[in-house]
């Protein structure tokens, strides 16, 4: 089945303004479950935003997989699957936060689509709890199905030669991080240093100036300190902090994981807010990072001497809660994986390439500086090699991972098809003539008669 739907952002920039000038008509019905005119249109125009190139067979194949995702839709309610309003909304409040990052702000989302956010979310959210409804079934189905050996070396050997994709080079790092202790001697600095911007707030300055001259949250510091957000986006004390604030009220100051702050309320709506805010991170002395560099070259030096392994010299040495668990993979945020292609490295950490270029599988980098930016903080760490492939085309040896992931999802692809084959020939499907020329993948029942 050819999947071409674009899975909604929550329901597409366009569709709205596509829905305000289309007249509906009905062009499929599966079950209880109607598909519009509007939805398909819709389908169409997000597919189009994202790159994907339509044709005149477009409509039919977006039509059957709308048709697809009611099927499962219907399916989870008669098997009685459930999804909980818990997880819609934190499902409802990812895609908004996906979609104000793209048009700028809460305010600008709400001129955009000419409703405010309570409203945008009692309109959708129906559309998203099928959604997720559907993929909770398509799971079902799916979530049992393995492939074995002699299956992955069956659907390796049935890619035609010409068809084997070409793997450009791959990396995978370990490392150590030794991040400099905080002392409380630190953290009184950086509160000292906010409660002198809190006094001079009081005392007349303006906030927003102030959070643009001080504040040390890249985000909001050059909007001067405002943002826009919903209750369950920010940390618990902020957040504790914010509700308890009328608007135009500053907050004392509090702490949180990430430092000192003060907010002021500017608006509130029910659980959506606008705010101001200014962040003050403590940083550590020149004496603790002192201490975190002799510490990281003593590791360093006991590896090099093979005094240590490298899997207890991360147990013992390193403090990064994100790699000390897992050996010191570096995993790759854009893809998940423990890989690394030139491309991702240019766009999370360049530095990591200009490190273990040099380098041998299983050598590891002399130490130096590191920052991770997203925990803002600085540090000092090395690099272990653990793996580097030349560009080749694709095969079992070098790529066991990619083709078993490959093979499992034709696999269930399979599993899809068949399910949804034996589904249409007792469910109540309706589509419309404009329809009959399509050449639809499975037999969804005969059209509307006029």
């Amino acid at each position: 089945m050819k999947i071409l739907i674009i899975p909604f952002l929550l329901f597409g920039f366009t569709s709205l303004a596509q829905n305000r000038l289309t007249i509906d008509r009905i062009v499929a019905q599966v079950g209880e479950n109607i598909i519009l005119q509007s939805d398909l249109d819709a389908q169409k125009a997000q597919a189009e935003s994202s790159g994907v190139k339509l044709d005149d067979q477009s409509d039919c194949t977006i039509l059957e997989d709308l048709m697809f995702q009611n099927l499962l839709v219907n399916q989870a309610k008669i098997d009685s699957l459930e999804v909980t309003d818990a997880q819609v909304d934190a499902e409802m409040e990812n895609r908004l936060r996906v979609i104000e990052q793209q048009i700028g702000s809460r305010a600008k989302m709400e001129e955009f689509y000419g409703k405010t956010v309570t409203q945008i979310k009692l309109e959708f959210r129906p559309l998203i709890k099928d959604r997720m409804l559907a993929e909770e079934m398509q799971r079902e189905i799916t979530q049992k199905i393995a492939v074995t050996p002699k299956e992955i070396e069956l659907f390796f050997s049935k890619i035609p030669t010409d068809s084997i994709p070409l793997i450009n080079a791959q990396l995978s790092f370990q490392q150590i991080v030794v991040f400099p202790t905080i002392t409380k001697a630190d953290k009184d600095l950086a509160r000292k240093k906010l409660e002198d911007i809190l006094a001079g707030i009081k005392g007349g300055r303006n906030f927003e100036s102030e959070a643009k001259k001080h504040s040390e949250d890249p985000g909001s510091a050059p909007k001067g300190g405002v943002m826009s957000a919903t209750r369950g986006m920010m940390v618990a004390p902020f957040e504790a902090a914010l509700f308890s604030l009328k608007e135009d009220e500053v907050s004392s100051i509090f702490e949180t994981e990430f430092g000192y702050h003060i907010v002021k309320l500017l608006k509130r709506n029910g659980d959506d807010y606008v705010c101001a805010h200014i962040l003050i991170i403590p940083t550590f002395s020149r004496e603790s990072l002192g201490l975190a560099s002799e510490r990281i070259e003593e590791c360093h030096k006991k590896l090099k001497a093979n005094e240590i392994t490298w899997d207890d010299a991360v147990s013992t040495y390193s403090n990064d809660d994100n790699t000390k668990q897992n050996r010191g993979i570096i995993a790759n945020p854009i893809t998940g994986e423990q890989t690394w292609s030139m491309e991702d490295l240019n766009q999370v950490d360049q530095q990591i390439y200009l490190l273990t270029d040099a380098l041998d599988k299983g050598e590891v980098s002399t130490p130096s500086l590191y920052f991770d930016f997203n925990e803002r903080k600085q540090g000092v760490r090395i690099v272990r090699l653990m793996d580097r492939t030349a560009p080749h085309r694709a095969n079992l040896t070098d790529d066991y991972a990619l083709i078993q992931g490959a093979a499992l999802n034709q696999k269930r692809q399979d599993a899809l098809k068949t399910w949804t084959g034996e589904k249409v020939k007792n469910a109540f499907i309706r589509i419309d003539p404009s329809m009959n020329n399509c050449q639809f993948e499975h037999q969804w029942n005969s059209p509307i008669k006029n």
